[in-house]
């Protein structure tokens, strides 16, 4: 009882001991602070990486012209994985250049196609989720729709997103360029009773019979769907008063749009082959990397362009897979590397997403593991102090200790009191710690709100994030784990102190006394 006495009574009358509490405090709540953040952009990061990416992809051995017999593949796959397979598609991947007029101004963006198969390509990823038409999101479609883009679950329209997207736009702008054309033509003084009788002349068409039957105000081209970052650009607007700002997406194409595409075709040499597009939807993934690049259109519409299409069927460039919810991944892709061999031809590539995506996924683990490291050494430093702590109490309390062993304490006694002292400045270290992250991760978005309106500083750039808010994911396990961690730092820094007073003869003690 006297040992839980006195390792009270040094705690509350210790004030030194208070700046040890303060630093152990503040270390378990930035630990469990920075890895909930980390943890939730991670799991946004997958998330979307892995909903746009499938599972596992499966490339053939030549990117450009193809494999043919993808439905026999199919098939093998379907028989090798049985039941831990949900769903399989093809794709065709090729990279483009896409060209549009812009009121006399060329627009032009590298980008890559991804010719998908519209009835089986949406279970096997979470493209649809991401389209801004809600129809599209529930089944996926290539035809403009006469408008509805851009709005939420709740039927309420993005601000930033243009009202009449779809095929009102489409016969608007029409209009207007035939009523360019014809004042241009008259200005010109040229004959006009062809361009009468044909209607509008599409600038984009391919051939003469289709300028002349293809009609903008009823007609589309082939359908597109753009990323979000390949027609628009996110841009900070100040409102009247210049005391805030909004962020909104500046379209700079919309649906209803038409564009050109320049890409390869599948012949040996290839040569480039362009045709019209009309844009159909955005998808809006909120990864840069796939928003600023990706492109998709119907499968069949690309490989007949491209020339996919023989009398041995039709060619494409991968296949990707969707697994059962709780099969695993690497064991089932070293399964199908097994059964498609590097060795043997054909030479197909088989690769899970993770695998896709190593290099940023190592980078974002190995700097979660840095930032561990370096704000576990706060608690260090703590620790450090509390060794001090110790020594000095240890210096002063010679006296006592003296005495409390001339009474018959045992060295065991002794060191259990600067044992526990140093457990009860962990535990409440840790434990206010604990609390206040916890606090901290809860109100996190308004604590940044509250940072930006002090400093007039954005804490979270939605322009680089593409969040509306910090992502934070809190994990018991990690909670945890810091927290134990920094109790047994409080706890190994006293065995030192502890083992000095335990080793105190008390006759050496109260030599001086």
């Amino acid at each position: 009882m006297y040992k839980l006495i006195l390792a009270w009574r040094y705690l509350r009358t210790r004030y030194i001991a208070l700046a040890s509490v303060i630093s152990v405090t503040l270390g378990v709540a930035t630990l469990i602070i920075v890895n909930s953040v980390m943890a939730g952009f991670t799991h946004e990061m997958n998330q979307r990486l892995n909903g746009m990416l499938s599972d596992i992809v499966i490339e053939g051995p030549d990117l450009l012209m193809g494999f043919q017999d993808s439905e026999h593949y199919c098939d093998e796959i379907r028989e090798l994985l049985g039941d831990d397979l949900k769903q399989i598609t093809t794709t065709v991947h090729v990279p483009a250049m896409l060209t549009a007029d812009l009121g006399g101004y060329i627009y032009t963006r590298q980008l890559s196609i991804i010719g998908i198969d519209v009835d089986t390509y949406a279970e096997v990823s979470d493209f649809a989720e991401y389209v801004l038409h809600p129809e599209n999101r529930k089944q996926l479609s290539f035809l403009l729709r006469e408008g509805g883009y851009g709005l939420d679950d709740d039927g309420v329209l993005r601000d930033d997103f243009p009202e009449d997207a779809g095929w009102d736009y489409r016969r608007r702008k029409a209009s207007w360029e035939a009523a360019i054309r014809e004042a241009s033509a008259e200005a010109e003084l040229t004959d006009t009773a062809s361009e009468d009788e044909a209607g509008p002349v599409d600038p984009y068409a391919n051939t003469l019979e289709e300028a002349v039957t293809f009609n903008p105000m009823r007609d589309q081209h082939a359908g597109i769907i753009l990323g979000i970052g390949i027609g628009s650009q996110r841009k900070r607007f100040e409102s009247e008063d210049g005391k805030s700002s909004e962020v909104h997406d500046v379209f700079i194409l919309q649906p209803g749009d038409d564009v050109q595409l320049t890409f390869p075709t599948a012949a040996s040499p290839p040569r480039a082959e362009t045709a019209p597009f009309t844009v159909v939807d955005f998808y809006e993934s909120k990864m840069s990397e796939y928003d600023f690049s990706f492109a998709f259109v119907r499968q069949q519409d690309l490989q007949h362009l491209r020339g996919m299409i023989s009398s041995e069927g039709k060619a494409v460039t991968s296949i990707q897979l969707k697994l059962q919810a709780g099969v695993n991944l690497i064991e089932t892709r070293d399964k199908l590397q097994s059964y498609f061999p590097a060795d043997r031809a054909p030479y197909f590539r088989v690769q899970a997403w993770t695998d896709m995506q190593a290099p940023l996924l190592a980078a974002v683990e190995l700097e979660t593991t840095l930032l561990n490291i370096l704000l576990f050494l706060i608690i260090a430093v703590a620790g450090f102090g509390i060794l001090a702590t110790f020594f000095m109490i240890v210096v002063e309390k010679t006296r006592d200790i003296g005495i409390l062993k001339s009474l018959g304490a045992p060295s065991r006694g002794v060191m259990s009191i600067f044992l526990g002292y140093g457990l009860s400045l962990g535990i409440v270290g840790s434990g206010a710690g604990m609390i206040l992250g916890l606090i901290f991760v809860a109100y996190i978005n308004d604590v940044a709100d509250l940072i930006e309106l002090v400093t007039k500083r954005e804490v979270f750039d939605p322009t680089v994030y593409y969040f509306e808010q910090i992502p934070t994911i809190i994990h018991p396990s990690t909670v945890f784990l810091v927290v134990a961690g920094a109790t047994l730092i409080a706890v190994m820094a006293s065995v030192l102190p502890a083992v000095r007073a335990a080793r105190l003869h008390p006759v050496e003690a109260l030599r001086y006394e």
